[in-house]
């Protein structure tokens, strides 16, 4: 099983990353647009991770800028009724993190944007993988409040993000009041205090 691709960046297209190995072999990677937009430049070095996906009349093989989001990938395509295609379609779709709050919140409506996935299709993905989705899928790179932050900015920000995915202005500070010193970070406090309104 291939892992992963470490080589120069040989082509960006709509949906596929072409890599070339060492050994002056190009692979062509299916990727989410937020794969893409994470690979360098044309030329440049880079680590793409992988999934090869062997069918009766096809080998395909799709590309991930993190392990994160090829561990999301496998999990989406669990799924009933939700192929490898279809998966990529959601990733596109949606940026990593909005993804695992939309799952663990159980918001269909916005799982219901990503191409090719209907309001039954988006209740089975909440339903099967609302209890795989960990912490580290909801914390984004350098989301995470430093440790030397003071315990209001990480609250604002926690209230903030908290908004964004549809609650009042009271509703948020409400929450994140009651769960304040639990938590040292942006993500856990975000975390808890979903669980607090019972989202999680």
């Amino acid at each position: 099983m291939i892992t992963f691709i470490e080589g120069k960046v040989a082509e960006k297209n709509a949906g596929e990353l072409v890599m070339m190995s060492a050994g002056g072999v190009g692979f062509s990677l299916m990727c989410s647009n937020a794969t893409l937009s994470a690979a360098p430049g044309k030329g440049e070095t880079w680590r793409c991770y992988t999934v090869m996906n062997v069918r009766e009349d096809a080998v395909e093989l799709f590309g991930f800028a993190s392990r994160q989001e090829r561990e999301m990938f496998r999990r989406l395509c669990t799924v009933t009724g939700v192929g490898a295609k279809t998966a990529l379609g959601v990733l596109s779709a949606l940026p990593l993190r909005d993804l695992s709050v939309a799952i663990v919140t159980g918001d269909v409506t916005a799982l219901s944007r990503a191409p090719g996935i209907g309001k039954k299709t988006a209740q089975r993905i909440v339903l099967e993988l609302k209890d795989k989705v960990e912490q580290q899928d909801i914390s984004a790179p350098g989301a995470a409040a430093p440790a030397s932050a003071p315990v209001g900015s990480a609250q604002q920000e926690a209230q903030a993000a908290l908004q964004a995915l549809g609650y009042t202005a009271a509703e948020a500070a409400r929450a994140v009041n009651l769960v304040r010193d639990q938590a040292a970070t942006v993500d856990q406090l975000i975390m808890l205090a979903l669980r607090q309104m019972g989202s999680l």
